[in-house]
């Protein structure tokens, strides 16, 4: 132990998980990092035995850049065109994206080491926002311990039941969609995805609870696990807001979808309700899921799903999208504005400036980048598809949501590219891809000019 401990410490390991790369911008390292990552597992796909037919380029990067992105998007069929190496990769590119390279790499060196740098540190929290009460090692052990946990009772369960139903391959396809479901993935080694189990509750459930749990985040989870260690423990008001926007939101594309979907009008009142449950908490956790045909819904419904997805899960999850927290704090700043009040309050809670202005600066990016996206998209592909179609697909790649309206089989390889950017970008966040876009080492002093609004 003491030769590893040695070892450990002399290795450089932000370069090792960054493939060399090195930079005083904790944003680029992170970056570079996910890139890094993204081209080993395209190569990895690229070897003759990850394949079962002749697979382009273009679409192992795609489906690399999806898995690490815990996306779920696909150009190929998981089970008919990669091998069981292929299906493989792709599972170990969702367990990175999911947790993030730096997290593995940091619980190695607290656990053989028992101590972080100062590097390691930063970079760490440069991937996970924390409240400030929330102690960096303490954080990094109880997301370990919550995923392998979580990850582990979901294929417990799901095993013995696919033996039971006779499933091929129950024990891989367990731990397969267990992690795939936690790190809302989206992925399945099934050629219909979960519409495998269209009718089947017990499977529906275990995914979306598997699904919900990893999009409320460790954050919540973690003050949880210190309230039932400690009754005295107060939960943090970033939970609540967390558990309320969430619970509102499920239960919002739930009513929508119950009420007025008329492609679930049919089905008898209780599968009525778990379709709907399933799929606004599909699209509210980015998990990509889908036990319907998402193509054959209404319009209104494609709104619902999209609204969903553009907000998303929360912050320090395995989900995308702009952030509940990024949410209330908007709220928060407009109607305390609206208000005429000084101090941006929630629910008699005052808010930082610092994370107003976060929240702004993450609203504004995020929104102008999948405008881009919308934009590129329908310059490539002109009037071959309906523009809802359009800003589905680019809502989903940039909330790393997975639900497709069916027309990716059908795009060139132009727009692929487009959407690739866009699974990047969202697993990166906006803050990081800003960071590395805008922040200068050499500040220039700027000049001192008025702009009219």
């Amino acid at each position: 132990m003491n030769t590893l401990k040695k070892i450990l410490l002399r290795l450089d390991l932000e370069s090792l998980f960054t493939f060399g790369f090195k930079s005083d911008n904790t944003s680029r390292q992170i970056a570079m990092g996910y890139l890094g990552y993204g081209i080993l597992g395209t190569i990895l796909l690229m070897l003759p035995f990850s394949t079962k037919t002749d697979i382009s380029f273009i679409d192992n990067l795609f489906n690399a850049i999806s898995a690490l992105s815990t996306t779920g998007l696909s150009t190929k069929d998981l089970s008919a065109d990669y091998t069981f190496f292929g299906q493989l990769v792709i599972l170990f590119l969702i367990q990175i994206g999911g947790i993030g390279f730096m997290t593995i790499s940091s619980f190695v060196m607290l656990g053989v080491t028992h101590r972080l740098s100062e590097e390691k540190s930063k970079i760490f929290n440069s991937q996970f926002s924390f409240p400030q009460n929330m102690e960096t090692k303490t954080m990094l052990k109880n997301i370990m311990r919550f995923v392998f946990s979580i990850e582990l009772a979901g294929m417990l369960l799901l095993f013995p039941y696919f033996i039971y139903i006779g499933e091929n391959s129950p024990l891989w396809s367990a731990i397969f969609h267990s992690i795939s479901a936690f790190c809302t993935a989206g992925f399945s080694i099934y050629s219909d995805g979960l519409a495998h189990f269209e009718t089947d509750t017990f499977v529906r459930v275990i995914i979306l609870i598997l699904s919900y749990m990893g999009a409320l985040g460790f954050i919540v989870m973690t003050d949880i696990l210190r309230k039932v260690k400690n009754k005295k423990h107060s939960i943090s008001f970033t939970t609540k807001v967390i558990s309320s926007i969430t619970l509102g939101m499920t239960a919002w594309g739930t009513i929508h979808l119950y009420f007025f979907e008329k492609n679930l009008e049919n089905l008898e009142p209780t599968e009525r309700f778990i379709q709907s449950l399933f799929q606004a908490v599909s699209a509210m956790t980015t998990v990509g899921f889908n036990t319907v045909d998402i193509g054959n819904l209404s319009a209104i419904s494609f709104v619902t799903l999209i609204i969903l997805m553009y907000i998303g899960a929360s912050p320090s999850g395995t989900g995308g999208g702009l952030k509940t927290t990024t949410l209330s704090a908007i709220f928060a700043f407009t109607k305390n504005k609206l208000g005429l009040k000084k101090d941006y309050t929630l629910c008699g809670n005052k808010i930082p400036k610092y994370r107003i202005d976060q929240a702004f600066s993450v609203f504004a990016f995020y929104t102008f980048i999948l405008l881009v996206g919308v934009y590129a998209i329908v310059l490539i592909e002109k009037d071959r598809f309906p523009f809802i179609d359009i800003l589905f697909e680019a809502s989903s790649a940039l909330g790393t949501a997975g639900l497709s309206s069916g027309i990716l089989s059908e795009v060139h390889t132009p727009t692929k590219i487009v959407l690739i950017l866009l699974m990047f970008i969202g697993r990166t966040g906006v803050i990081t891809i800003g960071n590395v876009m805008f922040v200068r080492s050499k500040k220039k002093k700027p000049k001192k000019e008025d702009i009219v609004l």
